[in-house]
């Protein structure tokens, strides 16, 4: 099931899983609150979107999303994977092991199904005149483009395409899981124009069709369903025919719809690519980041196009894209349409972009009189919302300088309002079902505090190289001790590849190590590895004194008195040195 484990978290955001529970607020890349298992008063309870973890350091508990699950709905990781496949849609009977090799066959065939569709479509077009018209006069599509985009015509004739293909020896279910035939069985796609949707291999792996007429009683279009082989919410339409552009380039545009990256394309733009509509996704950028790191955003300036851009700029943050926006002049309502009047308006238009925060902020002002205080108000809070999202803390102070100017108000004013995050709506948790514990577990978080400051801290990393791992008490804690001690004056960033069994346990040190360590200096980190040490090494012998009292009271019992004699002797030399505090 690991590959049904991975699928699920790839779909589902940590923070959003978490934040049914436990009422969360950004701090920098992270989020906090208040922790489901302690009564703590002081936020605690932090969440990595990046790592995909979280930690309470109240209880000392952490672990990924399907640990919390466990945790807060004293549930199996059986239980809590099936829990979250039906919040993130994933059909879990695919991923049995007994139907790998048909999951596997299930794909290639809808694959090979899809290419057939592809050049099907592409041989009715030149068949159609009246499709080949609307391509060729109506969009101006140049017949190199209709070739790069694979673009063809599904015939209005009922189910063409399935008799082709049953012809061919597709199955009816097989047709299915391809997306390729409506509930009646017949062609879903009829007499419009055909995008084939492709991988970054350049797969055909679904289709957009357009229809050649606007017709009210249809939709304009009409686009694949979520199938085996295509999941919108990881798409990137144009990709596989962008990527060299963006990486040449080192930037992509995303706009959004398909027919504008082909218009882009034919006016000479090629970076361009399209997601779903505006359902911007982690996925969306990291597979761009792949290729470059600076991401414009060509979304329609309304109230859609604004929340989809402010949804996008914490994914950005955690992935790592700088995100800029692109504003269309004048009256068009697409870069199709602007492509149309003039493409270098579209490549001007492309060259001033701008920041994505200063963009918020303009639409912000544009929706609100900040003449008056009751505007100022609405927009100083929508306006800060996004700033305290922002990781770095001078380009927060850059935007609270920004927001102060805009509303004619002081900057300690803007940012005392900040830090007191005015008033939130009370958001109704869910209920922690698991029995809230208040244990003791220091002796645990001495070690792990003591691992967490050793990775982040090279010159700390040698007080490892002649430590007996067996001081630590579980196997994840002493692989790590050792990896330390063999790999001494390597600051540890990500998972080690020696360590990857334990990744999640490596994540929630590394996220320890920056929420606690990450400030201090050099010789406040040292010294208190030192503390630590000692406190690990003193709560080890105080464990080994128990075994040896325990030892000690058996052989008594059993009268062997030379074995007690052995035994005398290391608890007396024991207990002095935990008395001096060796």
């Amino acid at each position: 099931m690991q590959d049904a484990k991975e699928e699920v978290r790839a779909r589902l955001n940590i923070e959003d899983v978490i934040g049914e529970y436990v009422q969360l607020k950004r701090a920098g890349r992270n989020f906090k609150g208040l922790s489901p298992f302690t009564s703590e008063r002081t936020p605690s309870f932090t969440v990595s979107p990046e790592k995909h973890i979280w930690h309470d350091f109240s209880s000392g508990k952490g672990g990924d999303v399907f640990s919390f699950v466990m945790e807060v709905e004293g549930l199996d990781f059986r239980a809590a994977l099936e829990q979250l496949a039906r919040k993130a849609g994933v059909d879990l009977s695919q991923y049995d092991s007994r139907h790998d090799g048909e999951l596997a066959k299930r794909k290639k065939r809808a694959l090979e199904a899809n290419e057939l569709a592809a050049r099907y479509f592409q041989q009715n077009l030149l068949k159609n005149p009246h499709a080949l018209d609307y391509v060729l006069q109506k969009r101006r599509f140049t017949k190199e483009i209709l070739s790069t985009f694979r673009i063809g015509y599904a015939p209005d004739t009922g189910d063409s395409l399935v008799r082709l293909l049953e012809q061919r020896g597709f199955t009816k279910k097989e047709l299915s899981e391809a997306g390729l035939v409506n509930r009646f069985g017949g062609d879903l796609f009829r007499g419009r124009v055909m995008i084939p949707l492709m991988d970054a291999g350049g797969r055909v792996i679904g289709f957009t069709g357009r229809i050649l007429e606007d017709d009210p009683k249809a939709p304009k279009y009409l686009n694949t369903p979520q199938t085996v082989i295509y999941d919108k919410s990881r798409h990137v339409f144009g990709l596989s025919q962008a990527k060299e552009s963006i990486r040449r380039g080192d930037g992509a545009v995303v706009v959004e719809g398909n027919l504008d990256v082909v218009a882009s394309h034919m006016a000479g733009v090629d970076q361009v690519v399209a997601t779903a509509g505006t359902a911007m996704t982690e996925y969306h950028l990291k597979a761009l980041s792949r290729l470059s790191h600076n991401v414009k955003l060509a979304f329609d300036a309304d109230k859609a196009g604004l929340a989809a851009t402010e949804r996008a700029l914490p994914i950005a943050q955690v992935v790592g894209v700088n995100l800029t926006i692109v504003s269309l002049p004048g009256e068009a309502k697409d870069p199709d349409e602007l492509i149309q009047k003039d493409p270098n308006l579209w490549r001007e238009a492309i060259d001033n972009s701008q920041p994505v925060v200063d963009w918020i902020l303009d639409q912000y002002q544009q929706r609100e009189d900040l003449t008056t205080a009751a505007g100022k108000r609405s927009f100083t809070s929508a306006a800060l919302t996004v700033i305290r999202g922002l990781s770095d803390v001078v380009e927060q102070e850059h935007y609270q300088a920004r927001v102060a100017q805009m509303t004619a108000t002081s900057l300690d004013t803007i940012k005392q309002k900040q830090q007191v995050g005015g008033i939130d709506e009370v958001k109704q948790l869910k209920p922690v079902k698991a029995q809230k514990s208040e244990s003791s577990v220091e002796q645990a978080n001495h070690q792990d505090n003591l691992l967490a400051v050793s990775l982040i801290d090279a010159p700390v990393q040698d007080m490892f190289r002649h430590l007996k791992t067996d001081i630590f008490g579980g196997q994840a804690q002493r692989d790590v001790a050792d990896y330390l001690a063999k790999n001494s004056g390597k600051v540890v960033s990500d998972t080690p590849k020696e360590l990857q069994n334990h990744d999640t346990y490596v994540k929630i040190l590394l996220l320890k190590a920056e929420s606690r360590y990450g400030d201090w200096s050099d010789n406040d980190r040292y010294f208190e590895a030192a503390r630590l040490l000692r406190q690990v090494t003193v709560e080890h012998k105080k464990d080994q004194k128990i075994v040896l009292t325990n030892e000690l009271r058996s052989a008594e019992e059993s009268g062997d008195e030379a074995e007690a004699h052995r035994l005398r002797g290391e608890l007396n030399r024991l207990i002095k040195e935990i008395s001096r505090g060796k």
